[in-house]
């Protein structure tokens, strides 16, 4: 049954102002700025594509408003992760009222399990674009949901596509080799929530998200205490923010146990053009560069 938000989403949606989308080219909606560079590497000129979480963004905590709405009742083709990321989707994509086809990147993925604070049994992980290979996944789903949209671009879509998973061939083996560089006993940090459990599975890393962080509330100091310890006990070279994160309490832990602060990393979303991470590859490498100037020592 719709609920009071649903009913305003799309009353505010029916106001709002229509999406300025270009009139010959296919109108693609993303939910999140990482996804959003796969889907533009694979539409290419042929396409138009809105992030709905943009850059430095938290798809977590995202709440849609009815502009939103407006945008994907009026798209051609909406992309969601899947896995569980994007919670609020449901509501919004009811609320639109839109007949665009909703793709999930994901599908296909092997999904990974991880242990989330407070929960009661293991969750499923969504984070599946930390992988390389996951992401030439979401690629061919992506590059045939075009095909199915718009077929007269079939050809388009194909080419690019292909051009692209050239280059995340190239990609996957650039990390495999810098990670490899790194001692084998000093591939392990602490993070600020649980977004790399699928890279460190594909690449040989240990990942730890302590027990008190995430990024929709406030650690106690008992938290803290407890992080703290788990990093003396069991020898964390180096802890790492994230863009999406506030850096003050991973300074204090890092003062407190003599771990290194690693460089900002890219998780769940990506910086603005300019900055490090403006695409998905340059995320990837700027993470793995962070990594290496923490740990390869």
């Amino acid at each position: 049954m719709p609920t009071r938000r649903d009913a305003l989403l799309l009353a505010g949606a029916a106001f709002a102002a229509t999406p300025a989308w270009p009139q010959d080219r296919i109108r693609a909606v993303a939910t999140f700025s990482v996804l959003g560079d796969l889907v533009k590497n694979v539409g290419g000129d042929r396409v138009d594509v809105v992030d709905l979480v943009g850059p430095n963004g938290d798809v977590h905590v995202f709440s849609p408003t009815p502009s939103d709405a407006r945008t994907i009742s009026t798209a051609n083709v909406v992309f969601v992760n899947g896995l569980g990321l994007e919670g609020w989707m449901t509501r919004l994509v009811a609320a639109s009222g839109t007949k665009a086809p909703i793709v999930i990147a994901s599908e296909g993925v092997p999904p990974r399990e991880m242990t989330e604070r407070g929960a009661n049994r293991p969750a499923i992980d969504p984070h599946a674009w930390q992988s390389v290979a996951n992401v030439k996944i979401y690629v061919a789903n992506i590059r045939d949901a075009f095909s199915r949209a718009d077929s007269g671009g079939k050809d388009i879509y194909e080419a690019n596509a292909k051009t692209y998973l050239g280059a995340l061939d190239a990609l996957d083996g650039e990390v495999r080799g810098d990670i490899g560089e790194i001692p084998a006993d000093r591939r392990k940090v602490i993070t600020t929530h649980y977004a790399f459990g699928y890279f460190g599975d594909a690449y040989g890393m240990k990942f730890i998200a302590p027990e008190g962080l995430s990024t929709d509330s406030e650690p106690s100091a008992k938290d803290i205490a407890k992080i703290i310890t788990q990093i003396r006990q069991e020898k964390i070279p180096a802890v790492f923010l994230e863009n999406i994160n506030d850096p003050r309490l991973m300074n204090e832990i890092a003062k407190e146990t003599g771990a290194a602060i690693g460089g900002t990393l890219f998780s769940d979303a990506l910086s603005d053009p300019r900055g490090p991470a403006g695409t998905y590859i340059d995320m990837m490498r700027h993470n793995v560069g962070e990594f290496d100037k923490a740990l390869a020592r």
